[in-house]
């Protein structure tokens, strides 16, 4: 039997230390939970409210789930804007309002489903930069409204089209003749079940999402990523070891270390001029910011009266 004093115990382990930085987990996501119902858990088996993802997961939807944790979040919209990669389940010969197989059934196709060389067919024609409409069931904003919460009240209305790109999209058979398995590297903003919708119009059969796994997102991979029951079981203090820092997240960018005058100037968010510091990037590099204790900011070379130099854009540590 659990006493309370056990549970009283647990609460006080599940909080942060006071210098507490925070860090990238990696969350599995399983099917039929959101991903606010994954920051919630997060929340509790870190012990603090600083807590957020990188891009939504619909309930349907598995996979990776990157959340920041602690001081993280302020890098959040750095690792929202990388690419990602999806595999996912395409159903011809039906339509829904969802453009998922979740949704009510618009249409039925009855005639004879196209075969894989004619989806590989479509499949390369949306390979690129394409225009995409966002879908009604969807996170996303418009007039301070969400579109999903606009649809679930049966109203539509006009979305403009954005540019997006797929970078790759190959398409394979199941054992199943109207169902296909697409597997995507894409920018941010991409709504796979839109691109299977509109697979499904230019064969003229109509197409629904069934499955959608992510993969990756930026440098980070669904191999990274523990299950919400994994980090359960582990001990609190096991939990904070496998916070990923979050210069991980800028690893692309050169290192910058900086000494301590410049390093206090930086910390104050404070130009360094290029010249001061004998190095010469062109204009718009982002490069990562270090003092003696490691990374602390990100910065970008931005050209100021005096020549360029380089100005902190986003502080991690103060």
């Amino acid at each position: 039997m659990r006493h309370d004093s056990d549970r009283v115990g647990n609460a006080k382990r599940n909080v942060c230390p006071d210098n507490f930085e925070g860090g990238v987990i990696c969350i599995n996501k399983p099917e039929g939970c959101t991903s606010h119902d994954v920051v919630g858990k997060i929340r509790r088996l870190f012990g603090t409210r600083q807590v957020g993802h990188t891009g939504t997961l619909d309930p349907m939807a598995t996979g990776l789930l990157t959340v920041m944790v602690g001081r993280a979040v302020k890098a959040s919209e750095y690792l929202t804007a990388e690419n990602k990669s999806y595999v996912a389940g395409i159903r011809l010969g039906i339509t829904t309002d969802t453009e998922d197989t979740t949704g009510e059934i618009i249409t039925r196709f009855s005639g004879e489903l196209p075969r894989l060389s004619q989806i590989r067919e479509a499949a390369k024609q949306l390979t690129g930069d394409i225009l995409q409409t966002p879908p009604m069931y969807s996170a996303l904003k418009v007039d301070g409204k969400k579109l999903v919460d606009l649809a679930r009240r049966g109203v539509e209305i006009e979305r403009e089209a954005r540019q997006v790109t797929v970078f790759s999209l190959e398409v394979s058979e199941t054992d199943r003749e109207d169902e296909f398995i697409l597997t995507v590297d894409c920018s941010k903003g991409t709504y796979i079940r839109t691109l299977c919708a509109d697979i499904g119009k230019m064969l003229g059969c109509g197409a629904a999402m069934s499955a959608l796994m992510r993969t990756k997102n930026g440098v980070f991979t669904v191999k990274d990523a523990y299950t919400l029951e994994q980090l359960e079981e582990m001990p609190f203090g096991d939990r904070l070891g496998l916070l990923c820092p979050v210069d991980r997240l800028f690893i692309q960018y050169d290192a910058v270390n900086l000494g301590d005058f410049y390093a206090r100037l930086a910390h104050c968010g404070c130009e360094i001029y290029q010249k001061k510091l004998r190095v010469s990037y062109p204009l718009g590099t982002r490069l990562r910011l270090c003092d003696k204790n490691g990374f602390f900011a990100l910065g970008e070379v931005m050209s100021f009266d005096d020549g360029t130099a380089i100005k902190p854009i986003k502080q991690f540590k103060i």
